[in-house]
């Protein structure tokens, strides 16, 4: 591998300098991203209104039966549509990054993947990616569109207080992606994700975005 791509050798003094320097902008960011969790807490809500239908493994269910029991609910939008054959490699990276519910259930919140497709297209799938995170379809009506999600993906938050719901927050594209444990990771690395939108040093392994990601069963390394 060529010195022009790697980091600039230093001492160690030189180095603890320069990653105090970077601590101090670390620190800014994360008071900033705090203040502005603070903010989006502060959002006003929207009662929904339709009765939405949903199908998954035990049958029908309501938009309210999602929930579980729980207060809060987390919906990530999952592009999968009727018919098709394609299975998204970016939706399937995020769910395989998503880890023990065990954990957001103790903070009386459920998470669950919607899709348009029918449950008979989703199952297959599911089982393929040793799934276990609730999966529904929400074939035959509106909801990803109503939800802002259209044919793509996204993630909606929605708050149940006794049988009234409410929607509190949505996001996608990069707002979804920045949640992403192996993205997170990469970023902490030299190289980070290695994609050319990317501001990296002159010779920094580089690709375009999308075209390495894989099914976590497609890899061959």
């Amino acid at each position: 591998m060529s010195m022009s791509s790697l980091p600039q050798i230093v001492s160690e003094e030189e180095w603890q300098a320069a990653r105090q320097k970077l601590l101090v902008k670390e620190k800014e960011l994360t008071r900033a991203l705090d203040a502005l969790a603070a903010e989006r807490r502060r959002l006003p809500m929207v009662r929904i209104e339709k009765e939405y239908v949903f199908e998954g493994p035990n049958g029908t269910a309501s938009l309210l039966d999602l929930f579980d029991g729980r207060r809060q609910l987390i919906v990530y939008h999952f592009m999968m549509a009727p018919g098709s054959d394609h299975r998204c490699r970016g939706c399937s990276s995020f769910v395989d990054n998503i880890g023990h519910l065990a954990h957001l259930h103790a903070r009386d919140t459920s998470l669950i993947l919607v899709s348009p497709a029918p449950f008979t297209q989703i199952e297959p799938f599911q089982k393929r990616m040793g799934w276990t995170i609730p999966w529904f379809s929400s074939n035959g009506d509106n909801f990803n569109i109503d939800c802002g999600a259209g044919k793509g993906f996204g993630l909606s938050i929605f708050l149940r207080n006794d049988d009234s719901v409410f929607r509190t927050y949505y996001s996608t594209a990069r707002g979804v992606d920045r949640i992403r444990a192996d993205f997170n990771f990469l970023d902490l690395t030299p190289y980070g994700r290695q994609e050319d939108w990317e501001d990296s040093p002159e010779g920094w392994p580089q690709s375009s975005p999308y075209i390495w990601w894989r099914l976590h069963d497609e890899y061959e390394v």
